[in-house]
């Protein structure tokens, strides 16, 4: 899985999610490599705790924040990477992953369709783009499977639209709403899947009233679908939050919330890693942790080809999160 298969938001594609559970639901867990930089390097009183991992730089790089700073609260811990959600959550509620950094809508929408079957979450969605109701939909879900949802951050990885900046300026442009105002015609360089997701091409017309005529499918944040923007071929590029290389380009603000709620989020087995010593540690770093921190990590991992060992432990110290 990759940050940006999240485009549609969790809703969609979930009819096929069940026989993605059902298939995956009996598999041993599938590790792409073990071990961390977290541990704590003490006498370990407090126990060993395994942090998952999804197959993309993001959820590597917060699972390494995860390691080192309850590492550093006592505890021994290692990171385990697995491919993707189908696999890690029924590691999690079997308590063979033990804390995963999630995000709010995406979690919700996949135990929705586990909880209640596809067709009925993909008629009736949780998630929205209210975090607190979310969270709150999230909780109510994930408690009797044995999990335990804690706080939401400030730091979102979600869908976002950007324009070039002499766009935005010749145009007036700070929202989509100003967009939709403007009546311009918009040509979006994203994935070819845009034309027909609620929360891309569809939700601009609908929400906003943008007047979309095409797909550019160059995909999603990729340098060619940014470039294209620079170029004027296109007026608006798909990309996420979290992008930290825009070069140029500018975020339109999703004012009217069409976008889910996909803020950054521990979610633990209750069982083995529900002590409040944890929930304490992970806390700190929830209520530090920004939108542009995540962004710039990804950037010095993806574009300076930095370790996520040695930039989580940068940012933490940085912000006097570790012990010295």
């Amino acid at each position: 899985m990759s940050r940006t298969s999240r485009i549609a938001g969790a809703v969609i594609g979930i009819v096929a999610l069940t026989g993605s559970l059902a298939a995956c639901g009996g598999d041993s867990l599938e590790k792409e490599k073990g071990g961390g930089s977290g541990s704590s390097g003490g006498d370990s009183k407090k126990g060993s705790l395994v942090v998952g991992s999804a197959a993309f730089t993001e959820s590597k790089v917060l699972a390494e924040l995860y390691a080192q700073i309850l590492g550093d609260a006592g505890y021994d811990t290692s990171i385990t990477t697995v491919k993707n959600r189908e696999l890690y959550e029924p590691s999690l509620e079997k308590g063979e992953i033990d804390v995963v950094p999630e995000y709010a809508a995406t979690i919700t929408e996949f135990l929705n369709a586990k909880v209640n079957g596809a067709e009925k979450a993909q008629n009736a969605p949780l998630a929205s783009g209210d975090a607190a109701a979310t969270v709150a939909a999230l909780e109510k879900l994930a408690e009797p499977l044995g999990l335990k949802v804690l706080p939401a951050g400030k730091a979102v990885d979600q869908n976002a639209f950007a324009v070039s900046k002499e766009f935005a300026e010749k145009n007036n442009l700070k929202t989509l709403s100003d967009l939709g105002k403007s009546k311009l015609k918009v040509k979006i360089a994203a994935g070819d899947e845009c034309e027909v997701r609620p929360f891309c091409a569809p939700g601009l017309k609908k929400t906003y009233g943008i007047d979309v005529t095409g797909i550019d499918p160059k995909g999603v944040g990729t340098p060619q679908s940014k470039q294209a923007v620079r170029d004027g071929k296109v007026e608006l590029v798909l990309t996420t939050t979290t992008d930290a290389v825009l070069d140029g380009l500018v975020f339109l603000e999703d004012d009217k919330k069409l976008q889910n709620a996909d803020n950054v989020l521990p979610v633990l087995n209750a069982k083995d890693a529900g002590a409040p010593e944890i929930a304490a540690a992970l806390g700190k770093l929830t209520d530090t942790l920004t939108t542009e921190d995540l962004a710039e990590l990804n950037r010095k991992v993806d574009a300076e080809r930095a370790k996520p060992t040695d930039v989580a432990k940068e940012y933490l110290e940085s912000k006097g999160l570790l012990k010295k």
